[in-house]
Parts: C-alpha cells; structure tokens; sequence
C-alpha cells in the first residue's frame, strides 16, 4: 500500500513538474472572486471600530463587536475547511458564502437591528445587536474565504500558476480596498457629519456601495472560473482521504501556521489602527483617514501584478518575504517616533508599508500553496485551521489594544502627559515585532524546490 501511494505521488509531482500553466483569463477570473470578502473586509478593519465608537459605544464595546465576528469566523473556517474536503462543489460554497456576506453587513453598518424592534437603544443592546450581526457576516466570509483559497490547488498543479492565482487575488484585494477608500473619500467630502443620524448616513452608503461592487466581482468569478473538471479532481482525489493527524506530523505546517498568522496580525492590526492614528496621534485632516490607506494599497497593488510575473521557487519566495519583512520594520520604527509636527512623512511611510505587505502577502499564501503541495485532499483543512487560527488571534490583539485604550489612566497619560499612546505602540511595535519573528520562521523552513514554467500570457503584457 506504501508503495502504491508513493508511486502516486510520484506520478503527480512529475505531472507537477510539467503542468501547462493558465491562461491570463482564467487567472483573473479566479482573482475577481474574493472582491466581496476583501471591500467588506477592508471597511470592517478601517472603519468599524471607528464607525462604533462615533456612535457612543466605548472602546472596550466596540471591540467586542470585533471580537465576536472574529471569533465566529475562526470557528466557522475549522468546519467550512472540512465540509468542503468532503463534498467539493467550491463555487457552490462561494455563492453561499456571498449571499450571507452581502446581507448581513448591510445590516452590520445599517443600524442596530434588535433596538429598533425592541425599542430600546440602549449601549447594552447596541452591543449584542451589533455583535449578532458582525457573527452572521463573518460565518458568510469565512465559508466564502476558504471555498475560494482551496480552489487554488485543484484548479492546477502548476506551481508558479498557483503563485500567479495566489497574486492576482492580492491584485484584486488591492483594487478591492482602493474602491472602498475612494467611495470613503467621497462620502467624508460630501458629508460633515457631526450628529448621530448623519454619522450612521455615512457609513450606511459606504457600506451599500462597497456591497454592489462587490457583488459585481462575484458574478464575473461565477461565470469566469470553472469548477474543477472531472480530470483535474480525479487529479484530486487520487489519494484516500487526509486526516488531520497528516498535518499536525509536519513540522511545515507549524511554521507556516506561525508566519500566516503574523502576517494577517501585521495587515489587519495595522489596517484597524491606522484611521485613529493618523487623526489623534498625527493630528491630520479627515480625508487622511481614506488618504493614507488608499496610498497603502496603490502600492500593495502594483507590486502585487509585479510579483505575477516571477518565475517563482522556494528560495526566491523566501528572499521575498524577507525583503517585506524588514521593511515593515523599519517602517514601524518610523511611525512609533514619528512626531505630529512631520505627519506629511506619514504619506511615505505608507508607500513602504503597501510594498512590504505585498511582498509579505504574496509569499506567505503561498507558502500555503506549497505546504499542501499535492496532498490536495487535506487543502480544505489547511486553509480552514490556519485562518481559525488567524482570525482569533488578529481579534484578541485588538481587543486587549481597544481595552488598554478604554483606560482612563492610559488615556491621561498620553493626552496630559506627551506620552505615547496606545494606538501608537499598535501600529508601531506589534507589526514590526510580528514580521521580525516570521521573518526567522521563514529562515527555517525547508520548502520543496520546484521549478515551473511561466505563465503562458505574462499580465503585463
């Protein structure tokens, strides 16, 4: 039975080694499907705890909004993972997953649902009515994540074409978050919202009109892509089925555990603190609060559609991650000493800060990619168990920030004081600390080598 099995491995990493790589349509088709998840995603991170807190909920409440999606989304990933190993049918999932994504974060930025049918709007009720919500988006976004990432590894076994699909949807997040900061910078421009009533106008036609644009992805992912063909999942399933026990015996999967979830503590803790610094820390003009984001991700953008031109191995992506780690580091010295008087310098930081995300973006999901590698029949847990494990951890960091920053103590002392505040050692320290530790986790991996062809039709051709 071994030998049969091995035999089969063998028999896949030779059709590996010479798989023809994807057409450029079929890649962007692909990338065009996580459009939804990544607007919705983007004005979570940026702007709900702001969005709450203008509300009157206290630091600490907003983060227990936070924390209760983020919690329903981990736990959500571990079974989605399993299900959709089982029974396949990805796009199925992925529709699914939209549908309940675009419903229920309407409702999340759409005002508290329970207090208008009880009557009471009280922040109690504003807690849990808001929470309820944030669970239901974030179980829609979890089935729809992890439907769309696992696709990766049946849709082909070339290896630099799951590193160009793995990209493109890195492209689109860029475009994803650059559509959600250009509506934002509108809506603040046309709004000077001040009262209650206009504060929740604000955020309502932000989150409306980053729904629709998403919803318009989707569609175009559902026509584009194809469900994997039944050759390509014989591909698949031509091993028995991987018990979990497979993963939690490799030493890879811990390592890449460890750098997936320091990256998404770098982009997602970084992404939630970044409104507040720039206006209480920095003190600069509101429009900054789409500004700076937006530069973030032009950056993040056009180094992503750079990166799909690379013929990619292991060595090379592990250079790369590298590189974005260290930039990330020295980029969050800068802004931990960075003093109001020179927050114009901000505006360059960001340009370092999409770059090094990018680069750090790219090759950690890949890293995925190549711990799977053609043990395809466990891709579902992987990407399940790994974003459980990241979505957890990004929402306790931000609810021990948030409740460091509900401290009257803490808050004197920055305010009063001169000295630094909560926000600043968020944004600051954690991510530079983060891509330190990944960074040297990288440096101990030992990745298989491989060597693909190049895409078929570069992007930027």
């Amino acid at each position: 039975m071994a030998i049969m099995v091995d035999a089969k491995h063998d028999e896949v990493s030779a059709r590996a080694e010479h798989a023809e790589p994807l057409g450029r349509l079929a890649i962007l088709g692909y990338g065009a499907g996580h459009m939804l998840n990544d607007i919705t995603s983007a004005c979570w991170f940026t702007y709900l705890l702001l969005f709450l807190t203008d509300l009157g909920l206290s630091p600490r409440d907003a983060a227990i909004v936070m924390l209760s999606g983020q919690v329903a989304d981990a736990f959500t990933t571990i079974f989605a993972g399993v299900l959709i190993d089982r029974f396949g049918h990805f796009k199925l999932w992925h529709g699914g997953g939209s549908i309940l994504v675009a419903i229920s974060f309407s409702s999340v930025f759409g005002g508290c649902l329970p207090c208008k049918i009880i009557g009471n709007n009280s922040f109690t009720l504003q807690t849990i009515g808001y929470s309820l919500f944030a669970s239901i988006f974030n179980v829609g976004w979890a089935v729809t994540q992890v439907s769309h990432m696992s696709m990766v590894n049946c849709i082909t076994l070339n290896q630099t074409t799951r590193v160009s699909l793995t990209s493109c949807r890195n492209a689109f997040t860029m475009v994803a978050n650059l559509s959600l900061y250009a509506v934002a910078l509108a809506v603040f421009n046309m709004y000077d919202a001040k009262a209650y009533a206009d504060i929740k106008s604000e955020y309502r036609w932000i989150a409306y009109l980053s729904i629709f644009m998403g919803c318009c992805f989707v569609v175009v992912f559902l026509v584009a892509t194809k469900e994997p063909t039944l050759k390509q999942r014989r591909e698949c399933e031509s091993f028995s089925k991987i018990s979990w026990n497979f993963w939690f015996k490799k030493a890879l999967y811990y390592q890449v555990a460890i750098v997936y979830v320091l990256i998404r503590l770098v982009t997602n803790v970084s992404q939630a603190l970044l409104a507040f610094f720039v206006i209480n820390d920095l003190g600069m003009p509101q429009s900054a609060k789409a500004l700076v984001p937006a530069i973030i991700y032009i950056s993040s953008f056009i180094v992503s559609v750079i990166l799909q031109e690379i013929s990619w191995n292991s060595s090379r992506l592990k250079a790369t991650f590298t590189s974005g780690a260290v930039l990330w580091i020295l980029s969050g010295s800068a802004i931990f000493v960075l003093p109001s008087s020179l927050h114009s310098t901000m505006y360059i930081l960001s340009i370092i800060i999409g770059v090094a995300n990018a680069l750090m973006m790219v090759t950690g999901i890949s890293m995925q990619s190549m711990l799977v590698g053609k043990d395809v029949n466990g891709c579902g847990f992987v990407y399940g168990s790994l974003s459980f494990l990241d979505k957890l951890s990004c929402g306790l960091a931000l609810y021990v920030l948030e409740s460091y920053q509900d401290s009257d103590h803490i808050m004197r002392s920055s305010a009063e004081n001169g000295g630094l505040s909560v926000t600043r050692y968020g944004l600051g320290l954690i991510p530079s600390i983060c891509a330190l530790i990944s960074a040297l986790v990288t440096c101990t991996m030992e990745l298989e080598e491989t060597q693909s062809k190049r895409l078929t039709e570069p992007l930027l051709a």
